[in-house]
């Protein structure tokens, strides 16, 4: 705790940004929601989904013109492709998922009580496959993206409902993600709110950084600079680079419990995942 405090007080001289580090989660979100709202006052809530097409008209229609025929298609087909198809048991993937796999994307990441560990949907995608005899898929980019992005799809504006149980290792989880999401990092010594936070809006290289509340929605994403769809923790790979941090491993405990407390943050925004960014 006393680090956090540390990393949390350091952010706050930096940015501005007001934020009761003993706070709890409940109280996290409200300021934290409230601080990008204050900030971006003609926006509205559920626009934030749409990332810095919600902050610029520019660049806004000229996403809207790309998105009459999405870059992600071909791969959101394969993914219901894949999704279908069944496993040498004879079973598919909707078996390991509640629901048969519709509108269970919202509530993704989850703290899995059991196990004790944060659970995102791709890494159910690769349990599944292993219950079911088959090997695991990689991380970040290919099948298992397709296939997540499907799953992302049938919940398309569900608003985004993470929880975070009033468990110990829960909340320990949820601290370590927003400890992540505040630390400074790498030669650059930048945190995820430095550029996502106070400065989201601004130009950095010629790139508008766009605001935290609502990144969480639109993945699995298309972007121009992968020429793909990918997963949010390879943009968590690409940010540390970007500030010269050695990444993590995809799926390890590190960036699981970023993206949770990252996803609880957008509690209340619309998915629209599958998206584009440019």
């Amino acid at each position: 705790m006393k680090k956090l405090l540390l990393i949390m007080t350091s952010i706050v001289m930096v940015t501005g940004f007001a934020f009761n580090v003993q706070a709890d989660p409940a109280q996290d979100l409200r300021a934290f929601q409230d601080f990008y709202k204050k900030k971006f006052p003609d926006v509205q809530f559920d626009d934030f989904g749409n990332g810095i097409y919600a902050l610029n008209k520019q660049l806004r229609d000229e996403w809207e013109i790309t998105m009459e025929f999405p870059p992600y298609e071909l791969t959101l087909d394969e993914g219901k492709r894949l999704f279908n198809k069944p496993f040498k048991n004879g079973k598919t993937y909707a078996s390991c998922f509640k629901n048969g796999g519709k509108n269970i994307a919202q509530n993704y990441p989850y703290f899995d009580i059991k196990k004790g560990m944060v659970k995102t949907i791709e890494l159910e995608i690769n349990e599944c496959r292993e219950r079911n005899g088959e090997k695991p898929l990689k991380y970040k980019k290919g099948p298992i993206v397709a296939v997540s992005a499907y799953i992302h799809s049938m919940a398309q504006g569900k608003r985004t409902n993470v929880q975070v149980p009033n468990n110990p290792a829960a909340l320990a989880a949820y601290n370590k993600g927003k400890e992540f999401f505040y630390a400074r990092r790498g030669q650059l010594n930048f945190a995820c709110i430095h550029c996502h936070g106070a400065n989201a809006g601004m130009k950095v290289g010629g790139n508008i950084l766009s605001p935290a509340l609502g990144q969480t929605t639109h993945f699995p994403a298309y972007r121009a600079k992968w020429g793909a769809v990918g997963t949010i923790q390879r943009r968590y790979t690409g940010c540390n680079k970007q500030v010269r941090a050695k990444p993590f491993k995809a799926q390890g405990e590190e960036y699981r419990n970023l993206q949770y407390f990252h996803t609880y943050m957008s509690n209340g925004v619309p998915l629209n995942a599958p998206g584009t960014r440019f």
